[in-house]
C-alpha cells in the first residue's frame, strides 16, 4: 500500500533542499507525487504544516545516525568524522542540508519552521560539544580545545564545505574539509 504522506516528506524534501522553501508550490510536489493538491493539504492544511513536519523527518533520520555512531565507537575523532560523513552525502546527491537550507532566508520562513530549524542546530551543536567532551576525557580528541568552540566550528565547516564544494572540487574538496576538521582535532 502505497504512504502518500511519507511520499509527499520525500519529494518536497528533496524540492526543498535543491530550491528552497520558497522554491516550490503545492503543485509542484503534487505533480512530483502525481495527487491532486487537495490530497496535499489532508495531509498538510498549510505549506507551514508541511516544513515542520520535513524537519521533524529529517531529524529523526540525523537522531537515528548519531545514536548509530554513539553505539559504533568511543573514540570522539572517529565519531566526528563520521557525523562528517553524513554531510558527505547529501553533497553525493547534489542536495543541500535540509536545515541550512532553510536557515538561509529566515525571514521568509513562519515562526513554527524557525523553531524547528532552531531546535535541530541546538541539538547538533550539543551532541557535538557532548563527543568532543568525551573524546578529550578519553584521549581521542585534544586535550586543549574548547569543545563549545570547536563545536561550532565543526558544523560551520561542514555547512560551508556542503555549500562550497559543489561549485569547487566536489567530494574531494569535502574530503579535504574534513581532514582539516580531523587535524583540528586529533591529540598529539
Amino acid at each position: 500500500m502505497k504512504d502518500t504522506r511519507l511520499e509527499l516528506l520525500t519529494k518536497a524534501e528533496a524540492l526543498v533542499r535543491s530550491r528552497g522553501y520558497s522554491g516550490f508550490s503545492y503543485a509542484d510536489l503534487a505533480l512530483a507525487v502525481g495527487v491532486r493538491t487537495a490530497s496535499i493539504h489532508y495531509y498538510f492544511p498549510a505549506k507551514k504544516d508541511l516544513g515542520v513536519a520535513l524537519v521533524a523527518f529529517y531529524d529523526e533520520r540525523y537522531d537515528a545516525e548519531m545514536a548509530r555512531i554513539l553505539r559504533a565507537t568511543d573514540d570522539g575523532l572517529e565519531r566526528v568524522t563520521a557525523y562528517a560523513r553524513l554531510y558527505l552525502s547529501g553533497l553525493e546527491q547534489k542536495l543541500g542540508c535540509l536545515c541550512a537550507v532553510l536557515a538561509i532566508t529566515p525571514e521568509f520562513l513562519p515562526t513554527e519552521i524557525r523553531e524547528a530549524v532552531r531546535r535541530f542546530f541546538r541539538k547538533h551543536f550539543l551532541w557535538l560539544k557532548t563527543v568532543l567532551e568525551e573524546g578529550r576525557a578519553n584521549g581521542s580528541i585534544r586535550k586543549d580545545i574548547d569543545c563549545d568552540q570547536q563545536a561550532r566550528v565543526a558544523i560551520a565547516l561542514l555547512e560551508g564545505a556542503l555549500l562550497m564544494e559543489p561549485m569547487l572540487d566536489g567530494s574531494s574538496g569535502f574530503m579535504s574539509a574534513i581532514a582539516a576538521l580531523q587535524s583540528q582535532l586529533r591529540p598529539a
